[in-house]
């Protein structure tokens, strides 16, 4: 994928910067592979908002993606190169030899006609899934399972990867893309390479509405609302915020405040994406 920067003939196009999708090869989803998207505007089943500045947006449509990797020693062709609107990364279509379609996230390099196929006797290739402990150490790796037939959690978004440092016993060691050394079991399964679209990073929307477009409203600074409806809220003149240290808006201290509460996977973590938590 390449990216490219737009004459300025409007203040829109200004600084936009897009992708060019000339690796897409077909622009309509496989038919029984998605299911209809019933958006909730970031409300819960109160009605109740639970994610900020949610609401509006394009229908789209989700992709069924084969994150299991489950169908093992039967080989595929690689049939499309496919759009995902849910999704930084793009999708690649495969066709099974007994004839069933899956979505897979495409790698780094992986066109149409490349065969794949899943299992602990796959080749070391791009787009290929094995277990941990059948890949050797040094590769890059995607789609990572955290426990075994759960299906790939973890280095799905676009241009993400992570390394296999070290096994040992039966866990391995992993960086993920965050700087994070983590123990995977090596039973658990992983796809070989680096996640497509690299320069997704470069994209710049360049106007208001092609964020609305996604579904995102507008975010509106905490300084600049009343003292009712955010701490950072009224006061004199224009300081900071006129308190020792940021809040959310419900109150909450968010300057250096810890965010993780997971503490039964501390000890899968062998050293932390900051080195200053630990």
């Amino acid at each position: 994928m390449s990216v490219k920067v737009y004459r300025p003939v409007t203040p829109g196009q200004r600084h936009r910067v897009g992708a060019t999708f000339e690796e897409i090869t077909k622009t309509t989803p496989e038919k029984g592979l998605v299911v209809a998207q019933n958006k909730n505007a970031g409300r819960n089943v109160y009605g109740r908002i639970t994610v900020r500045h949610r609401g509006g947006g394009n229908k789209q449509k989700v992709r069924l993606v084969d994150y299991k990797r489950d169908k093992n020693d039967i080989p595929a062709i690689v049939t499309a190169i496919e759009y995902d609107p849910n999704r930084t990364a793009r999708l690649a279509l495969l066709t099974y030899a007994d004839g069933e379609k899956r979505y897979i996230i495409a790698p780094l390099g992986l066109k149409v006609g490349d065969r794949v196929m899943s299992g602990s006797q796959a080749e070391i290739r791009p787009g290929n899934a094995l277990p941990i402990a059948n890949i050797p150490i040094g590769s890059l790796v995607y789609n990572v399972e955290l426990s075994k037939g759960r299906g790939g959690q973890i280095v799905r978004a676009a241009g993400a990867a992570a390394q296999l440092l070290a096994k040992e016993g039966e866990y391995a060691q992993l960086r993920l893309p965050s700087g994070e050394i983590r123990l995977v079991q090596q039973k658990c399964m992983a796809t070989v390479g680096q996640v497509g679209n690299l320069e997704h990073s470069q994209i710049q929307l360049g106007r208001a509405g092609q964020k609305r477009h996604q579904g995102i409203r507008p975010t509106v600074r905490g300084s600049a609302m009343s003292p009712r409806d955010h701490p950072h809220g009224g006061g004199e003149g224009r300081s900071p915020i006129g308190m020792p240290g940021p809040k959310s808006p419900w109150g909450k201290p968010t300057l250096g405040y810890k965010t993780r509460r997971n503490k039964k996977t501390d000890k899968y973590i062998v050293r932390h994406r900051t080195v200053a938590k630990r």
